[in-house]
Parts: C-alpha cells; structure tokens; sequence
C-alpha cells in the first residue's frame, strides 16, 4: 500500500517511541467498564480473547498491545516493567474488545474503508509527521522497519489504520444529527461571559459544630436509625501465610560472565550496527511554493537565492552559524535550534540535501544547496562511517540486559520451585528448605499493605479470589513474585456503637450542624429580605458581611468558593437579594450590587468558538448513548463473548507471553 505514495522524502528523526503513541492514541475509544459476558457453550477458542460478530480479539493481539503501552510509559524497560505485564494486559483487553466492537457495528451498518482513504490517512492524517515530514515519505525501507519495531506487521498495521477511519466514520454517523441553534448559542455566552458584584454575608458551619455537644442517648439514637448504613461496613479480611521473592535481593547476587556477554553479543549483532550518518546543522531560505499546474516563480526565487547568497556570505565572512540559523532559517523546526538536525542517514532527506551533506568533511560548509524547499546552507558538525560497534563499547549495554534476564527468570524459578515443593510438602516445610522465612500475616482487608510488597491491587485480587483450602498459589507483583497461603477469611462485620462511637458521634454532628446553619441561613435570607436590610440581619444573627470583586461564573469567591455553588445570584437584579446559599462548608445571603453583561462585540469574536463547543459536547452525548445502546444490544444478543478462562491467564501470573 505505502509503495503506492511518494519517494524520498526530507530530513526526519525517527522516533519508535512516537509511533508507539501514535497507534495506542489512535485507539482511545472506551465503552462503558464491564463490556465483556461469560463465555459459556460456544464461547471463544483458546488462544482466543473475545469475538464481537465477526472480529476476534487474540491473545497475542492482547500481550502485543500491552508490551506497547509498557514500552511507552517505561521506555528504559527494566525487570520492573516486565513484572507489570499482568496489570497492562487487562487494560489492553479491556481496549481491543472496546474497539473491535465499534468496527463489527460500523461493518454492520455498512460502513467501509477503501486503500484511497487509506493513502489519505498516512499522508495527511495524524500520522503524516511521522511518515511524511514536510510532505515526503520517509522510504518503504523506513516505514517498514518503523513499524518491525513497534512489533507489528506492516497489513497488521494499515489494517489497524483503517479501523480507525471506520470507527471515525461510526462517530460522524452517529452524531451528525447534532444541532446548535442560535439561541443557544447566544444563552451558553451570556451564562458564561455575565460579570456580578454582590455583598454577602456568612455563616460558618464550623462555628455551629463547635456549639454541639451530644449525649450518649442521641448518638446511641442515631446509630440506631441508621444502623442499616453500617451492616458489613467492617470488610472482609484475610489471613495468610508468604514469601516475598524480591528481584533487587537477586539482583545484588547475580554477576555476568564474559562468556555471556559475549554469546549476547554474538547473536545480536544487528542490534549495534550503526550505519552511516552525518551530523548536519542548516539554514533554509524558502522558496514560493507553485500553485498546480503553473510554472516556478522566477523572482521569488531569485529573491530567496539573492538572501540566501546574503547569509552564506555572512556565515563564510566567520558570522555565528547558530544564531544566523535562528535569525534568518525558514526551518521552524530547526531555526530555533540554531540549525541543528541531528545525525541523518542516508535516505532520510531530499537528494539535494543529501548529496552535498554526504560530501563535505567534518567542520566543513557548503555553498548553496538548491531543492524542492529552497536554498539549503549546510555545515557538517561530524560524521560516521558504518560500522559494527564493538564489544568493548556496548559492553555495559549489554550486561544490564542480560543480568535483567537472569534476574527475572532466576526469581520465576525460585518462586514456582517454593510454589511446588509447598503444594506437595507443606508451606513452612518449603520455605525452611529454601532458607525462606514465611510470613503469617494478622487479618488485613484489601487496603492494607504487607511488608515486602507494598500497594498490589495484583497481589490482593488473587489473595481475595483464592477459595477457603486453597493450596499455595503465586503472583507476580512489581518488586518480584510472592507465594502465598490463604489461612483464613474473616467475612464483613457490622460493627457495635462502642466500635465506631466518634464515627458516629463526628456524622451526628456534620448531619445536625447541616440541618442548623440551613434553617439559620434561611432566617437571615428571610430578615433580610423582609427589612430590605442584609447588614441587620447579619448582625442580628452574628454573620460576618463582605462584598465581592466583579465574578464570573466560573470565578471563586472567599468563603463561598467557586461561583458555581451560587449560580442563582446572577438570576438577581441589582438591590435584590439571594435565597439561602450552601457552598464551601458555609452559609451566605447575597445582595446584589452591579451586574456587567457582556457585549455584541464580544459575542461577535466568540460565537463561532461557542457554537463549535456547544455542537461537539451535543455529538459526545449522542455518540455516547449510542455506545450504551449498542453494549446491551451486543450482551442480549450474544454478538459480544469473552474467554475469561483466557483473560484470568492473562490477567494473572500464569501468563505467557506470545508472539
């Protein structure tokens, strides 16, 4: 498909991690949480994650999208991040599933993607700066091994493009029937741009909370009217018996030999070729661009050479290249930079530009350099032959690697060796054997963290699915592996009055300071409003009176908060006071003082931005809906079926890694 655009194109970075970002941002539609049902007879195959109609989610898609998102988020990778494959293989999932949804109901619909659109999408999508950097395209060498490296292939890849376009084409179907009328438009601007200054007077319920003294008979009264809030408030709790198996410990143990730095270093060779660059700065003069089908602008192009000409002698009379580059360079990209475009590689750039940087010698400048773009003024920073790095300079590389390999599967061993000896002879029996001291743990809920492994949302989801008699399990966790015992479970509690006694007594006096300052904010709205006087009856009621700054209605205000909390204000006209208002643990009365409404000037700069805002939340809520719909659609009809006997390996420590 890609052969069928352009040829070489300009001097680009190419960046793996970009396009990592690129693919998984392409791919960030989520439907509601819990999509998937139990698989049951006919259910998915092994091997086989889910089916939505026709499409199919694999395991191998799955482990494929999961170590992308590692890569982006963890670029350094280490041991850690491979540990946290469990946790991205369920989000992963949980995607895929999302999006080949929306692709089987486009199809369904009718919907198709043809190779033109596809063209279109590299070309002038959100991936044109990827692969066609100031409109030329990078190479099919390039592309290809771009995309080699964010593990997939190249059909793999186009086809995940034209997904995107179908479910693109899925949301403007959907939502085309969005309208915004004028009326609203002008409301949205009016509520939003509307300035108020007031005064106001408060009350704090903190005050009121200090003056509250209940007795043991109203707390034991209230705990007894609401006891029903409380039943199982006491969680379930586990007790259990663990080795911790830390990948650090192993690490500090484990040593390489040169046997092994060399045997990496042998079959992967292709990974320290370096080939052959130039390290480049440049200052571009544009030229002007011909419309279709006319012939070059001679004088604008005589003018940009007549400039360039006029920098080159500035740069060869020993004028600073860099700030040159940054006064004069028409390369935005590059300019602010001092001109600087790194190191390049053949085939990276026009051949213009490519030629005349491959023939100067280091330090060197070249005179100018006519392409597509304009003049090029080039100077040649170093350069590097192609060449095999040797041993001596990626020996630290290399070791990091191996010895990370070495350390996570020594700990996997280590932990599945306990794991095994302890289901056959016994958990201490094992432990003892491997020099291991077992941990007993007290009763603990799901919120607790144990010594040795911290905050595992992984960890505690096997502990609390684990069934009564279990035998020893494991699970991977992000400092290594813990194998452990379920001893005990100790089911949710209801807790007695003596238990929970300042619980109580601290959500008595919240509910009865509540109920105080409304009812005493209300006597101040309604003394106010009855002597026209807001500052008498706050002294009569010792509330505290301040006047605002001119607020918008996304504004804050002190002891009131944010505007939004007492929006009725700006319902009110000057002299005319407010209602009781409850905002910010306090309570107010407001006056109104001046009202400032914006201007048709300002509705006249703003309106169109308004009404694009207004149009895209109303096709956001369609789109949605129609989302919600077409999730219990797919449930009650079967059209959407997960293996969960798949996504618990997966999602588990069991899980192995497929191609």
């Amino acid at each position: 498909m890609i052969r069928q655009l352009q040829n070489a194109g300009p001097t680009v970075k190419i960046i793996l991690g970009a396009l990592l970002v690129l693919i998984c941002a392409s791919m960030a539609i989520t439907l509601i949480p819990g999509f998937g049902s139990n698989a049951g007879l006919g259910g998915p195959p092994a091997g086989v994650l889910a089916t939505i109609g026709d499409q199919t989610v694999t395991v191998p898609e799955v482990q494929r999208e999961a170590r992308n998102m590692i890569h982006q988020q963890f670029p350094k990778g280490g041991p850690q991040a491979s540990m946290l494959l469990p946790y991205f293989a369920n989000q992963a999932a949980e995607r895929l599933i999302n999006e080949k949804a929306l692709v089987a109901e486009a199809q369904h619909l009718g919907l198709r993607v043809n190779d033109e659109e596809l063209r279109e999408e590299l070309q002038h999508g959100q991936y044109a700066a990827t692969f066609f950097p100031e409109g030329k395209f990078i190479g099919q060498e390039a592309y290809e091994d771009m995309i080699q490296h964010a593990d997939m292939t190249v059909p793999q890849f186009e086809a995940r493009v034209k997904d995107d376009i179908l479910r693109r084409k899925l949301y403007a179907l959907v939502s085309s029937s969005a309208f915004v009328s004028d009326a609203e438009v002008r409301d949205d601007f009016e509520h939003r741009n509307v300035k108020v200054k007031f005064e106001y007077a408060v009350i704090a319920q903190a005050d009121i909370l200090k003056e509250l003294h209940p007795t043991d008979d109203e707390l034991k009264a209230y705990y007894g009217r609401n006891k029903a809030t409380y039943n199982n408030t006491i969680p379930e709790k586990r007790q259990i018996k663990y080795v911790v198996f830390d990948s650090a410990k192993t690490a500090a143990n484990t040593t390489v030999s040169d046997q092994e730095l060399q045997a990496y270093y042998g079959q992967h060779g292709d990974e320290f070729r370096v080939p052959e660059q130039v390290k480049v700065a440049h200052i571009l003069i544009k030229t002007p661009l011909p419309a279709a089908g006319a012939q070059e602008d001679e004088k604008g192009v005589a003018d940009a050479r007549a400039k360039a000409e006029d920098v080159l002698k500035q740069v060869k009379a020993g004028g600073d290249f860099a700030q040159l580059a940054e006064k004069y360079s028409d390369d935005p990209g590059s300019a602010k930079a001092g001109g600087e475009l790194g190191w390049i590689g053949r085939g990276r750039t026009v051949p213009e530009f490519e030629k005349a940087a491959y023939s100067l010698a280091k330090g060197q400048t070249s005179d100018l350099v006519k392409s597509s773009y304009g003049f090029h003024i080039i100077r040649v920073e170093d350069k590097q032959e192609a060449h095999l790095k040797t041993l001596a300079e990626v020996k630290g590389e290399i070791e990091e690697k191996v010895k990370q390999q070495k350390v996570a599967h020594a700990t996997e061993v280590a932990a599945n060796t306990l794991l095994s000896q302890a289901r056959t002879g016994g958990f201490d029996q094992a432990a003892a054997a491997k020099g291991q001291n077992a941990v007993t743990t007290d009763f603990f809920s799901r919120s607790d963290n144990l010594p040795g492994v911290g905050a595992s949302p992984q960890f505690m989801d096997a502990v609390f699915s684990e069934t009564e008699k279990a035998p020893p399990d494991v699970v991977q966790v992000p400092q290594g592996y813990v194998v452990f015992q379920l001893l005990a479970i100790r089911p949710p509690a209801t807790p007695t009055f003596e238990e929970i006694r300042s619980k109580v007594e601290a959500q008595f006096k919240n509910e009865r300071a509540g109920f105080l300052l409304h009812q005493k904010t209300q006597e101040l709205s309604d003394r106010a409003k009855a002597d026209h006087d807001l500052k008498k009856a706050a002294k009569e009621l010792g509330a505290t009176v301040k006047t605002s700054d001119l607020v918008a209605p996304d504004g804050q205000v002190p002891d009131i908060g944010s505007m939004s909390s007492a929006s009725a204000i700006f319902s009110l006209k000057p002299g005319e006071i407010s209602g009781p208002i409850l905002a910010a643990g306090n309570g107010a009365v407001a006056q109104l003082l001046d009202k400032q409404e914006p201007t048709d000037q300002e509705f006249a700069a703003k309106k169109d931005e308004i009404r694009q805002s207004l149009l895209e939340a109303k096709q956001n809520d369609l789109f949605g809906l129609f989302v919600t719909n077409l999730r219990k659609d797919m449930e009650k009809t079967n059209r959407l079926k997960v293996n969960q006997e798949e996504m618990k390996n997966l999602t588990r420590q069991g899980a192995q890694e497929g191609s």
